[in-house]
């Protein structure tokens, strides 16, 4: 556990010197700028590495949950890991996001902790990181862009468009599948089980606030999201 722990550790130092390096580079913005920049590289570095865990280095979440975890696994998990307690940390002090976001940032740092103490079920639990994350650019995306004063364009409809899309297919629908297969598989720790069935939850949660947010923009009223609401 020890060079687990090391890597954890060195995850969140490198994590917070880039929002320090940002919060220089940038310092006519805002630090919610800042940490969004790190948010959007955290976003696109993990779904990067996660998706190849998933589809080329193996094992397959739905048919090996519960498998032992692989070093590759194990550095993307504490690569993540590191992230959130960082973004946990900064949104505890900036007291910036809602209940249910910090619900969600604790719940993965708990289910990382565990897998990364158990030895077994990264398999499955980098596939919840794959279809949770691959949304997290294109949320941030539309931060910027709003930010810019361009988000009431073209670029910001297929930015909103892809980004529901991609929720409802991946993190709703494929999220489903994995969430099953890791509760009728008889290997997971049954904590691991009912800690994927609140992190499901929590998606549905978020899922219940986009369906808001695309009834509004169907009635042409405010096509503003939450950003409180959606960060993960």
């Amino acid at each position: 556990m020890v060079p687990i722990v090391l890597e954890v550790t060195c995850s969140f130092v490198t994590w917070l010197c880039l929002y320090s390096c940002f919060c220089r580079l940038n310092r006519q913005r805002s630090y919610k700028w800042s940490c969004r920049l790190v948010t959007l590289l955290h976003g696109l570095l993990v779904t990067f590495l996660s998706g190849y865990v998933v589809f080329l280095d193996g094992p397959w979440p739905l048919t090996h949950a519960g498998s032992p975890n692989t070093p590759l696994q194990i550095h993307v998990l504490s690569l993540t890991l590191g992230y959130f307690i960082f973004d946990l940390g900064w949104c505890l002090y900036f007291q910036t996001e809602g209940d249910l976001m910090l619900l969600h940032h604790t719940l993965s740092i708990c289910g990382m902790v565990l897998v990364l103490g158990l030895g077994k079920s990264a398999t499955e639990v980098n596939a919840v990181v794959f279809v949770s994350e691959i949304t997290n650019p294109l949320l941030q995306t539309r931060w910027f862009l709003r930010e810019m004063g361009s988000y009431h364009t073209p670029l910001g409809k297929g930015v909103d468009f892809l980004f529901v899309l991609l929720f409802l297919v991946l993190r709703i629908g494929a999220g489903a599948c994995i969430v099953y297969g890791m509760v009728t598989s008889p290997k997971p720790n049954w904590l691991l089980k009912a800690g994927g069935l609140a992190m499901y939850l929590v998606s549905l949660g978020f899922m219940v606030e986009i369906c808001r947010f695309v009834r509004r923009k169907m009635g042409k009223k405010s096509p503003s999201m939450d950003s409180q609401s959606f960060q993960g």
